[in-house]
């Protein structure tokens, strides 16, 4: 049974509640016990060395992994399972695939790589979820396709294939996609580690134009620049479990655990 809304309205429900959520892979164990809450509105900043278990996470959020344990929800909403009590007991059942699907379509991800379709234009890339998924008319999935590329600045890149697009731009276009979907949360896994660092920055300017839109967001990312700018919680992941967490000046400036001030010391 998934637990009650508190009675103080809907603000109090927080957008994602991760609770002792662990992760295997085989003997391999990848998140061990991990507690994230992350308010409705809020950035997110996920930090750490690579193998900490952040993109495992994220794609345990988006239900792409399901966890062996704990439980996780988003907006309320138990993900990837439902509970069922009989004689006093609680037991666990996974959802149908349908059920799944329609529970991770409220949520956009993006990943390192952009995964366009190269035989579609940036336009038709951006319309082809609305319509496939959310059953959009084609004039409906266009006008909205349209708007979404023009809020990641490319309104004038529509009628452009993949392969006549920059790193950067492509990227964008893969954050219009998302967008189309009108996600309540987004996931960013790494968005800018396969750029050169001269694209860097407009991928990372239409995230802060998205944060500054009030868009809840959790964003795995080595660009410390961007956590101290954006974020309203960092968290500090490694070996699986959170280190460390707080507001940017706390985790990133004045971290009290020594594997935290190690890690910074290399990066900064």
């Amino acid at each position: 049974m998934t637990d009650p809304i508190p009675a103080d309205g809907e603000q109090a429900v927080p957008m994602v509640d991760v609770r002792g959520v662990h992760k295997f892979f085989g003997d391999l164990h990848v998140l061990k016990g991990i507690d994230l809450v992350v308010a409705r509105g809020e950035v997110c900043v996920l930090l750490g060395p690579s193998g900490s278990g952040k993109s495992t996470l994220l794609r345990c959020i988006n239900e792409m992994e399901q966890i062996s344990a704990g439980r996780l929800y988003v907006d309320g909403q138990l993900m990837g399972l439902r509970e069922v009590v009989k004689d006093g007991h609680v037991t666990l059942h996974r959802l149908r695939d349908e059920q799944i699907a329609r529970q991770r379509s409220r949520i956009g991800m993006v990943f390192q790589r952009f995964n366009l379709f190269p035989h579609m234009t940036a336009l038709r890339n951006v319309m082809e979820a609305p319509r496939q998924v959310r059953g959009l008319s084609r004039q409906a999935a266009e006008s909205e396709a349209r708007r979404q590329l023009e809020r990641v600045g490319l309104s004038d890149r529509a009628d452009h294939y993949p392969s006549q697009l920059s790193g950067g731009q492509q990227q964008r276009v893969a954050i219009a996609r998302a967008l189309a979907m009108e996600p309540e949360l987004m996931l960013f896994d790494e968005p800018t580690s396969a750029l050169d660092p001269e694209l860097v920055g407009e991928v990372l300017e239409v995230m802060r134009g998205l944060a500054a839109s009030g868009m809840t967001m959790i964003v795995v990312t080595h660009e410390v620049g961007f956590a101290r700018e954006v974020a309203d919680q960092v968290v500090f992941m490694d070996d699986g479990a959170i280190i460390e967490r707080g507001n940017p000046a706390q985790v990133i400036d004045q971290p009290t655990q020594q594997r935290t001030r190690d890690f910074f010391a290399k990066v900064l």
